[in-house]
């Protein structure tokens, strides 16, 4: 790297076929502004494309999972798209990002390290699964500053956790602690500090050691938020289909007749 060259806002490894995205930019808790999102988006759209990760991990570095749209220095995600008409950087950037993490062929886990405030709850509820540490809390304080929850918050809280404590959470603008969260149906897990990334790495791996099908029942369960009742039987009988043609259905079948694990192979 050169003297000019900016170090890079969003961090990659994979681990136990595992992908795992850090969000690096602590300075900021991790805000996410148009540089960081178009690294995020490079990520996930890597490890999806690559047939050695088999489950996604988005984190966070420092003291924060993700902050929110950074709102300063003329970002774009503070720019209102001109006197009339939509928010750009969100129908550009941001509703494309979640958009992407909800139609994911692969499971993907949230690692909430911190504070989640703003799109930063929007990018872990567009997750399958969160973990939470017991000092993170999740925050929808657009109140403070005159806007409106965005990313996906307005239509997946009233669904997750109904409708009063949607509207406590987007018109109070108070802080949720992780343990109310997982009390609320929220999050998965609230773990101490410590176990934070063990726990979501147990979780992810097993994901990963899992069959194809997997990735056809997260998506079966994001479509049927939407789907009336015989398009999602109807959904599913396709999925059925698809999931018996595959190998890891052959594998898994064969295993619980010879009564011994299954060895999946994601394909």
């Amino acid at each position: 790297m050169d003297g000019n060259s900016a170090a890079p806002k969003v961090k990659t490894e994979v681990t136990d076929r595992v992908g795992v995205i850090t969000l690096s930019d602590p300075s900021t808790l991790n805000a996410a502004g148009g540089e960081l999102m178009s690294e995020l988006q490079a990520a996930v759209d890597s490890f999806i494309h690559d047939d050695a990760v088999r489950a996604i991990v988005i984190t966070g570095e420092g003291r924060g999972f993700c902050s929110g749209a950074n709102l300063s220095g003329g970002s774009v995600a503070g720019r209102g798209g001109g006197s009339k008409g939509p928010n750009e950087s969100l129908l550009k950037v941001y509703n494309p990002f979640v958009s992407t993490l909800r139609k994911s062929p692969k499971p993907l886990v949230a690692a909430v390290n911190g504070v989640a405030a703003g799109v930063g709850v929007s990018l872990a509820l567009a997750c399958d699964l969160i973990v939470a540490a017991e000092s993170a809390y999740f925050l929808l304080a657009f109140r403070r500053v005159g806007l409106v929850p965005d990313g996906g918050a307005t239509y997946l809280l009233p669904r997750l956790i109904g409708k009063a404590r949607a509207m406590e959470l987007m018109l109070l603008g108070e802080k949720l602690p992780a343990a109310t969260a997982r009390d609320w149906g929220l999050i998965n897990r609230c773990v101490p500090d410590a176990d934070l990334m063990t726990t979501t790495m147990q979780l992810a791996v097993a994901l990963a050691n899992g069959p194809s099908s997997l990735g056809m029942t997260r998506n079966l369960i994001w479509d049927a938020l939407d789907a009336q009742w015989h398009m999602q039987v109807e959904a599913e009988a396709y999925a059925q289909g698809d999931a018996a043609r595959s190998e890891d259905a052959r594998e898994g079948i064969m295993a619980f007749v010879q009564k011994r694990p299954a060895e999946f192979k994601g394909r």
